[in-house]
């Protein structure tokens, strides 16, 4: 009699959020397809990745948010071992991204047993690797502020909170150098492997993660001008296109800035340094997705609608055809 395989899972236990809650009960409810591992800390995470691949596991899966990921592919990437993704954070943004159901365990885990390898791009900041993204500056500075305590009551909203209060303070200036001699100034720096940021956000529109490229957004108006802005760029089809913007492609590049800012990869505070050096790294990543991703979020869409229709009600030849 043939068996489904059994896959080794690392999962944090002390996550005990609402989602958090249901992750553990689904690993019990599935506890016969893992080799269950609890994590004390991401180096644990990252260290027990590395040695099931060395072994030569074709699968480990990591069942947690984004942090968790990174910390479980920094123990896979290089090697033949493929990432297996059940979504349990906030977020899930990497998730999102290679269209794995980021919402149903159950659906997720089907897409890790249909076992459809992807490989893409590992980018590092200052040698510390990340799938997704990339910040310097400003939303660092906003994971900085949340604490575990606000995101386990209020979820995302735990963010938008510390958004408010970090948009009242000064900003240092800092100044972007790519290898080929471009240099753009501003006061928060984000970098995307991937195209989404924060969840339902197509931040990085070019981004493609098989390109060896990141895609690269420096704002240079900081407070709420820096929202504003983003917003209405958002509205518009992209970023990029607001004028307080700059958007460009690189392969490496060093952001330096006038005084110590927070780092952040994949979601999760790095650290603080005067400059912070990218590049892509000589490893890559595999990971279980779907063939056929899910279809994106309509976010976007509707926010464009509600920014767009003043003016089309205002539009003479709308109101002609009318």
């Amino acid at each position: 009699m043939a068996f489904p395989p059994r896959y080794p899972l690392l999962f944090n236990p002390k996550a005990r959020s609402q989602k958090g809650q249901r992750t553990f009960r689904f690993l019990m409810e599935n506890a016969s397809r893992f080799y269950l591992c609890a994590t004390n800390s991401s180096e644990e995470a990252r260290d027990l990745a590395a040695r099931f691949a060395a072994e030569g596991e074709p699968v480990v899966i990591a069942a947690g948010g984004d942090g968790t990921l990174n910390a479980v592919v920094s123990g896979l990437a290089g090697s033949q071992t493929a990432l297996g993704v059940l979504p349990a954070g906030t977020m899930n943004v990497f998730a999102r991204e290679l269209g794995i159901p980021f919402d149903n365990l159950s659906k997720a885990f089907e897409v890790i047993d249909r076992g459809h390898v992807r490989e893409i791009d590992l980018f590092e900041a200052n040698r510390a690797p990340f799938m997704q993204m990339a910040g310097v500056g400003f939303d660092a500075m906003v994971i900085e502020e949340t604490t575990w305590e606000t995101k386990k009551m209020l979820g995302p909203l735990a963010y938008l909170l510390s958004a408010v209060k970090v948009l009242g303070e000064k900003p240092p200036r800092m100044e972007v150098i790519c290898r080929d001699g471009r240099r753009v100034e501003g006061v928060a720096v984000l970098a995307g492997n991937g195209s989404l940021y924060g969840g339902q956000f197509r931040l990085f529109r070019k981004a493609d993660n098989q390109d060896s490229m990141l895609d690269v957004l420096v704002f240079k108006e900081a407070g709420y001008k820096l929202v504003l802005d983003s917003l209405k760029g958002l509205a518009l089809g992209g970023v990029d296109l607001a004028a307080s913007t700059e958007y460009f492609q690189a392969e490496d590049f060093t952001v330096v800035a006038e005084r110590e800012v927070p780092i952040q990869v994949d979601g999760e505070l790095l650290g603080r340094a005067k400059e912070v050096a990218f590049s892509e790294s000589p490893r890559r990543l595999r990971v279980l997705a779907p063939e056929d991703p899910l279809p994106g979020s309509r976010f976007v869409e509707v926010m464009k609608a509600m920014m767009l229709w003043p003016k089309r009600i205002a539009d003479p030849a709308t109101k002609a055809g009318a």
